[in-house]
Formats: structure tokens, sequence, C-alpha cells
């Protein structure tokens, strides 16, 4: 009858639920169940990833014409004020910058085209005179070196080496890709030229459309920094054109009076690369009248060497700081490192727009900054300081040289 009792007592224990058998705690099975926000939260987040990686694929791809547009942005900045000019005497603004980017075009096409002509013309007699210079340098290697060296031989050995070969090759198969990076160059021509005209003809219109997204108070600050960054690009562009003008003045002295063809437009391509090319544009510029000057006397291309070595530095201490200054007003310390940082960043696209995003931000930032009165102390004012005692020694020393 005892076992009876127990059996049941234990079928009893069985058939209960968790909850209610001795020793068992509650709410146990639905601590085992996972959390009904879980799948949801996993969802959202790889939903979140995703949206992440195509976002960080679509800028890469389109970090090319992001560029693109920033280059054309400071470009209507540049023109802006020309356009502006020309809209304020009745002239549509559509047609202005027309004629304002129809007058750029025409001067950088000039530019070139005096350019190639010049090296076309200097490339022919090159060629030309290239056996005379070539038994020249033979002449001087056999009778420095006691060597028996002739052009003819030396003809021959390059004409059946396997590097000209290999080199001919290699040009062939690399026409198509001249090619396609010419026409890529092109189209990246046309899209700053194409958005810098859209930025400039309908500049108001772009600021009343940012303008009626923003309240008053920030309309007020962002037509201030427009109005500031054409101001900083426009002198930058004013400082680099009086430099440029500076730079092809002296080099043109300097070509004349050693007899190098074509002085006029070497002068006037040193002028424009060497300052729209900061820090390096000298020594590349110079390259060019180096190798002319080379062809009238090799020691002409070591004088010329030496200008451009010594005009660098005057340039760069002496007329740099002053124009600067006076159109940007940002220091040449700054001014340096906001072209290295420029181009770690963005290339040669960083070198030409760094000076004038930097003083942009710089006079922006300095409306907001809270400036106090300085200290008269000798370590403020560049004054020596007077050390205690100085004067008594200075007398005692006197006293002592009487």
């Amino acid at each position: 009858m005892a076992a009876t009792d127990e059996a049941a007592q234990d079928g009893a224990r069985d058939g209960a639920p968790d909850g209610a058998r001795p020793g068992g705690a509650p709410g146990a099975e639905r601590r085992d169940r996972m959390p009904r926000w879980l799948p949801r939260a996993m969802v959202l987040a790889l939903a979140l990833f995703a949206c992440f990686q195509l976002a960080n694929w679509a800028f890469h791809q389109l970090i090319g014409l992001l560029i693109n547009i920033l280059i054309a942005f400071f470009l209507a900045l540049a023109v802006e004020p020309a356009v502006d000019r020309m809209a304020a005497r009745g002239m549509r603004r559509g047609l202005a910058t027309m004629l304002v980017f129809l007058g750029v075009l025409g001067a950088f096409a000039g530019f070139f085209v005096l350019l190639g002509s010049m090296l076309a013309g200097q490339i022919v007699t090159m060629v030309e005179h290239f056996p005379q210079y070539l038994d020249s340098v033979i002449r001087w290697i056999n009778e420095s070196f006691h060597t028996s060296l002739s052009r003819v031989e030396m003809q021959d050995s390059l004409l059946r080496s396997d590097w000209l070969k290999k080199y001919v090759q290699n040009s062939a198969t690399g026409v198509l890709d001249v090619s396609a990076t010419v026409l890529g160059g092109l189209f990246k021509v046309l899209t700053v030229v194409l958005f810098s005209f859209y930025f400039a003809a309908d500049g108001p219109r772009l600021r009343r459309a940012l303008c009626s997204v923003l309240p008053p108070v920030r309309q007020a600050e962002v037509l201030r920094a427009w109005e500031i960054a054409v101001a900083k690009t426009g002198g930058y562009l004013y400082s680099r054109g009086l430099m440029a003008l500076i730079s092809g003045v002296a080099h043109y002295v300097l070509l004349e009076f050693l007899v190098v063809p074509y002085a006029p437009a070497l002068a006037l391509w040193v002028g424009v690369v060497s300052q729209f090319i900061p820090t390096i544009g000298t020594y590349l510029a110079g390259a060019l009248p180096m190798l002319l000057a080379f062809t009238v006397n090799p020691w002409y291309a070591l004088w010329v060497l030496l200008f451009v070595v010594v005009y660098q530095q005057f340039e760069n201490y002496l007329l740099q700081p002053r124009i600067t200054a006076r159109t940007v007003d940002i220091h040449p310390a700054v001014a340096f490192g906001s072209v290295i940082a420029g181009t770690a960043l963005l290339g040669a696209v960083g070198t030409l727009i760094a000076i004038p995003a930097t003083a942009t931000l710089q006079a922006f930032l300095g409306v907001y900054v809270k400036r106090y009165d300085v200290t008269d102390d000798p370590r403020v004012q560049g004054r020596p300081r007077r050390r205690p005692g100085a004067s008594a020694v200075a007398r005692i020393r006197r006293a002592w040289r009487s």
C-alpha cells in the first residue's frame, strides 16, 4: 500500500508543470529560449553593415568626380568677381560667364600653342645638330680617357641592342594605354569646365538654394564664408599672377643676356609653371631653359641653374612673404604646411587649392575667435629681456675700463 502511494506521488510530480515541480526554478524554460529582440538586432546590424559597405564602395567609385567638382568650385570662385562686374553692367550672367571662360581658355590655348611651336622648332634643330653634339662628346671622351670610340660603332651597337627592341615593342603595345589616358584627361577637363561654368553662372541661385534649407543665422554665416572664399581665392590668383610676372621678367633678362633662343616664350613658361606648381615648380620650369641653353653653350646651362636656385631663395624668403601677406594674409610656414598636406591628400589638385582653402578657413575661423590685448612683455614683443643686475654689471665694467 505504501509503495502504491509513493508511485502515485511520483507520477503526480512527473505530470506537474516545471514551475510547480518541487525544487524547480520558476521561468527556467523562458530563460532557455532566444530573446525576441535578438533576431531583429542581428538583422539591423547586418543591414547597417551592408549600408556602410555600399556607401564606402560608392564613395571610392565617385572620388574622382568629387575631386573634379572641388576643382570646379574653386575655379568658379576665381572667375566669379569678373562675372559679377559684367553682370552688374547689365549683361546676362550666362553670357558673362561664357565670355570669361572663353578668355581663360584662349589664354591657355595661346600659351600651349606658343610653347608647342617653340618646342617643335627646337627639337628639329636639336635633331639636325645631334651628330655634331655627339661627335664633340666622343672627341672629349677620347682625348680625356685615351679611348677610341666611334660614333658609327655606337650607333650600330645601339640599333642592334636588345634594349632598343624591347623599348619599341613596349611602346607599340602602350599606344592604346596612352590614348585611353589622353581621352580620360580630356573628359576630366571637360567635366571641370562644365561644373565650374554652372557654379559661376548660377552662383546666386546656388546660394539661394543652399540658404533656403538653413535658419537665418546660419544663412548669414554661409554667405560670409562664401564671400571670404571668393576674396581669398581671388587674392591667391592675384598674388600668383604678380609673382609669375616678376619671375618671367627676371628670367627673360637672363635668357636675353645669354642669347638663348625663344627667350620670351621660355620666360612665360617659367613664370606660369613656377608659380602655379608651388615649391618645386621653379625647378621643374627651369629644366626647359637649361636644355635650350645647353644647345647654345654647355656652360650657359650651369648659369641658368645657378640663377634658378638663387631666384628661388629670393622668392621664398623676400618676395613671396610680402606679396602673400597683403593678398592672402597667410603665414609662409602655414602656406608651406598646407601645400604639403594638400599634396598628401589630393596630389596635384591639393597642391593648387591648398593655399586658398587654408586662407578661407583661417579667415572664417578668425571671425569667431575672441582675441584679447597682449601684455607688454619682452618675450611677446620680441625685445631682449633685461637680466637683474645687468645695469650694475655694465656700470662696473665701464668704471673698470675708465
